[in-house]
């Protein structure tokens, strides 16, 4: 049996809303797990990590995920792999200076190697949320023709 998914625009804008209520979540619990002194930080955390996540997902999954809508490959897989892929990429780049095309502080290659390996293992935990959140927004979106 041929899988066939189809999406509409009412079922894209629900999908990225979805998307971005589920960054908004994400960061409630990362401001609960830096236990902030003030219960103001949770509503203004969710509302910045929504603002976030969408403008991402419009800005970094939107283009890739046009190729891929476009060249037949709608399923749930896909999604999985280009909000990990685009999730990894992301986080990597803003935690090693842009890939090391930006100035950095001083370090000596020891402490460089470190940082690379520590940005690439929080950017893998990282990747997974990003791939359940584009996994989620696919669920939403499409349906099977």
């Amino acid at each position: 049996m041929d899988r066939h998914y189809e999406t509409s625009l009412d079922r894209a804008g629900l999908s990225l809303a979805a998307g971005g209520v589920m960054g908004g979540v994400l960061t409630v619990l990362l401001v609960a797990a830096g236990r902030p002194s003030s219960w103001f930080a949770f509503p203004v955390g969710f509302v910045i990590g929504t603002v976030i996540t969408v403008m991402a997902v419009v800005a970094i999954g939107g283009p890739l995920w046009i190729v891929a809508h476009a060249s037949g490959r709608r399923g749930p897989r896909t999604a999985l792999a280009i909000g990990a892929l685009a999730g990894f990429a992301l986080f990597l780049c803003g935690q090693t200076y842009g890939f090391g095309l930006f100035v950095m502080p001083p370090m000596d290659t020891r402490t460089i190697l470190f940082h690379w390996i520590s940005g690439a293992a929080t950017s893998l935990i990282l990747s997974l949320f990003c791939a359940g959140i584009a996994w989620t927004m696919w669920r939403v979106a499409y349906r099977r023709v």
